[in-house]
């Protein structure tokens, strides 16, 4: 499994608004120049992330984009469902997709799959942005600042 762009950006995007969580709306502006990224792909991106409960948008002057629930709540594995679709390494072990493969009772390498699969879930659904929070403080404390990359 590869996590493209949207799932890698959107998971920076979100750290940095739960790095200013309790701040007030953040400007897409000011995330993308703390992030490097793209403010265009950035509007898309919150678009959805908007659109699933993750972030609310604030109107006016001094608008922006706040998280919708708690850095703590907030798990990478949400936020990755959101942006790249179910968590498969393939097709056959998609849980959103009812039909399985017409092999699937009998295929040796489907249980490989399923525990790839959920091993992957595992770890993405075990990771919080407050978790993700602390680990960069704990970085500038050691002065070996770095940036949470997925």
């Amino acid at each position: 499994m590869k996590i493209s762009t949207k799932g890698h950006y959107g998971v920076q995007a979100m750290f940095d608004l739960a790095q200013h969580y309790g701040e007030g709306p953040i400007s897409l502006k000011s995330v993308a120049e703390r992030q490097g990224l793209s403010e265009h792909y950035l509007e898309q991106l919150i678009a959805v992330l908007r659109k699933a409960g993750l972030v609310r948008s604030v109107r006016g002057a001094q608008g922006g984009y706040i998280l919708a629930r708690q850095p703590d709540d907030i798990k990478v594995g949400d936020i990755i469902r959101v942006l790249e679709g179910p968590i498969a390494p393939v097709e056959c072990v998609n849980e959103e997709d009812a039909e399985q493969c017409h092999k699937a009772e009998s295929c040796i390498t489907r249980s490989v799959w399923e525990k790839v699969r959920n091993s992957i879930e595992d770890v993405l659904d075990s990771i919080s942005l407050a978790d993700m929070c602390k680990d960069a403080e704990k970085a500038k404390m050691n002065k070996n600042y770095y940036m949470y990359y997925i």
